[in-house]
């Protein structure tokens, strides 16, 4: 069996029992659950009986192997990607994009697409202004101080001289005024939500200006979701709008991607009134119609249609859609959000069972998608941990890292093809930087990702090990491993490299036996945990016991690793997530990009 495979190579002598009472469980799969009991034939789960090998006492062993010859999935090199809300213009934010911190943070996520879209992409109306303090929309003076404003625009005027990447240094106290003003707006945006009924939006030249400089300053790729309720009498789309904020985009050369509207299967709630597949369908050509038409665009990427979680009628609306413009759109995308921020738990973040929901989704998305168009790529766009805007304390805090983390290992091991994070800087609680810029557990998580991940997905082999049997209880879920080629991009580590990210849902530390082609290797670590007395509330974290902290407004930290003996086995903490590095695997399928 594969277990017997794996005490030869741990050195560990086989019990003699192996042959005829031990079960080799492997998980050819490319997420790891790591599974230690298995149904018995009356239907219930059983744990199986096992002989204590000698040196483990009383704790559970797992040993791990990769495939390193082929990788199963190769997903884009812009997976993890980011969402900016078009809230921002309500609430004044996108005036400080250009703020060298916030900079510093998003290039940190770079290379990636930066997604302009929300619930209020619907409502937004391009106007092709340029004077900043003619065209400020906002509450008016009972908000801010009429010296704010003037700020602003004199911040504008500086940019304006600035060539190439424009980038600010905004004073403290226009800081401290931008987040008194946007407090209140915050509740404004709130009840907006909540009612589900939204005011319109006015995006003028320079703020479409300020939005792609923050873009492309970061090295991220804007895409740009356009209005699509602006309707004819007819139902069809109105393009007019649209029209003209892609000829002043085409004028300044900006290079941008685009979609049309945002989870268009719940129009008829927004504006009394619906549209169906098959017309957005129509609506897509159009707009790939249009795009063709002028020359900065003829070849730009077109998204879409970004549905809400597909029910039975939403996935009846994706299916006329597809009919009509499945061969039009470079990638079909659709949105996921786990659970409602207004009665979240810091306990739900732990539950196997919501880690899993989206799986499903995932099958139904694929099946529709593939039925019409056999390979077209899938993305996942705004997710996010919470509806609602998250949960203060919840959805901002360590705890809402294993969803995240497992979303990203889950996605990856199906093939879809990137995931846009919902939502990097915003007015409610599922960012990834908060309104002091500074980053949150879930930053720290998503780089650690980028700078260690690559995008080739290898399957495991696993087997384990369970010296306490306890029917009917099931551990394999609690634990998650998954794997990938080490990113290409970080020079610390030669090509073949493989890493390996594990999330421990268990209140018990677990240990991990390297097998196989990973036997034996030099391992860096990187473990991510709460740090403070908060615990899983905690909105810091530390990595190998160093809080990890900006060291300046251009600078991020080193994320240094800690370095383990060559065959040591790896101890994985109860309640944490963590990455390691094993070095120097010259795996076939990591050598070559």
């Amino acid at each position: 069996s594969e277990l017997i495979r794996g005490f030869l190579l741990s050195g560990m002598p086989c019990p003699s029992s192996c042959p005829s009472g031990l079960l080799a469980l492997m998980a050819p799969g490319l997420a790891l659950m790591a599974t230690f009991s298995l149904p018995s034939q009356a239907g219930d789960r059983r744990a199986l009986p096992v002989e204590k090998p000698p040196g483990v006492k009383g704790r559970t062993l797992i040993l791990l192997d990769v495939n390193t010859k082929n990788p199963v999935r190769i997903i884009s090199e812009n997976f993890l990607s980011l969402q900016l809300d078009p809230s921002i213009i309500h609430d004044g934010w996108l005036d400080f994009l250009s703020s060298r911190r916030l900079v510093t943070l998003a290039r940190g996520l770079a290379p990636a697409f930066l997604r302009f879209a929300g619930k209020r992409t619907d409502f937004l109306q391009f106007h092709n202004v340029k004077n900043p303090a003619k065209s400020r929309g906002g509450p008016g003076p009972d908000y801010y101080l009429k010296n704010y404003e003037d700020d602003i625009v004199r911040s504008d005027i500086a940019l304006d001289k600035q060539k190439g990447c424009k980038i600010a240094q905004h004073p403290d106290i226009m800081l401290e005024l931008q987040r008194e003003k946007a407090a209140q707006m915050h509740l404004v945006l709130l009840k907006e939500q909540f009612s589900n009924t939204y005011s319109n939006l006015t995006l003028t030249a320079r703020s479409l200006d300020k939005l792609y400089n923050f873009a492309d300053c970061s090295g991220l790729h804007l895409i740009f979701a356009l209005n699509a309720l602006r309707r004819n009498p007819n139902n069809s789309w109105n393009s007019s709008n649209a029209l003209s904020l892609l000829k002043y985009s085409a004028s300044k050369k900006y290079n941008i991607s685009w979609e049309l509207g945002n989870e268009p299967n719940n129009y008829r709630t927004l504006i009394g009134r619906s549209v169906n597949g098959s017309q957005l369908g129509k609506d897509y050509t159009q707009l790939r119609s249009l795009l063709q038409l002028i020359r900065t665009y003829s070849r730009a990427h077109l998204y879409g249609p970004n549905i809400g979680r597909p029910r039975k009628n939403v996935i009846a609306f994706l299916e006329g859609f597809m009919k009509v413009a499945g061969g039009t759109v470079d990638a079909v995308t659709w949105q996921h959000y786990y659970i409602d921020g207004r009665v979240a738990k810091v306990t739900d973040f732990l539950k196997t069972r919501l880690l899993d929901t989206l799986s499903d989704q995932i099958r139904k998305i694929q099946k529709v998608v593939n039925t019409y168009t056999p390979g077209k790529k899938i993305w996942l766009e705004g997710v996010g941990t919470t509806s609602a805007g998250g949960m203060n304390n919840l959805s901002d805090s360590y705890a809402a890292g294993f969803l995240w983390l497992n979303t990203l290992g889950l996605l990856a091991s199906q093939g879809i093809d990137v995931v846009v994070r919902h939502s990097f800087l915003d007015h409610g609680h599922n960012h990834l930087v908060d309104q002091n810029f500074n980053p949150l557990p879930d930053y720290w998580l998503s780089l650690l990702y980028k700078r260690l991940i690559g995008p080739k997905v290898l399957a495991i082999h696993v087997a384990g090990l369970q010296r306490k049997p306890r029917p009917g209880r099931v551990i394999r879920d609690k634990l998650r491993i998954y794997a990938h080629c080490t990113s290409y991009h970080n020079h610390n580590y030669v090509r073949g490299s493989i890493t390996l990210y594990i999330i421990n849902l268990h209140r018990s530390r677990k240990k991990i036996k390297l097998a196989g082609t990973l036997r034996d290797k030099i391992v860096h670590q990187y473990l991510l945990q709460p740090y403070g007395k908060d615990g899983l509330h905690s909105k810091s974290v530390q990595l190998n016991g160093q809080p990890l902290a900006m060291v300046d407004d251009g600078t991020l930290p080193e994320l240094k690793p800690r370095p383990l003996r060559a065959g040591r086995t790896l101890v994985i903490p109860p309640l944490t997530m963590s990455f390691y590095v094993v070095k120097n695997v010259n795996a076939l399928a990591c050598r070559y990009r």
